[in-house]
């Protein structure tokens, strides 16, 4: 009998969502791992990042994990004070 994979909490996701956040620089799954104020099980864990990169919030490449989002209200002030070059 297979077991049913388990699913993240909304306040775990959110605690891993801070940590990359936070993190300002490409962080390997490990590190990420002792960063986190609490343990999360491995395989929650790779549903989380899983979850974060089908939501473009993360980009994963060969050397870790990336934070990547930015909140629409700080995407329209960077519009604001951007130069349009023509």
């Amino acid at each position: 009998m297979q077991r049913k994979p388990h699913s993240p909490t909304l306040e775990t996701i959110r605690m891993v969502e801070r940590t990359l956040k936070d993190a300002q620089q490409v962080i390997k799954l490990a590190e990420l791992k002792r960063r986190l104020p609490r343990k999360v099980m491995h395989s929650t864990l790779v549903r989380i990042i899983d979850y974060l990169q089908e939501g473009g919030k993360i980009l994963i490449g060969t050397k870790g994990i990336l934070w990547v989002y930015i909140p629409p209200a700080e995407l329209e002030r960077l519009k604001k004070k951007s130069v349009i070059i023509r």
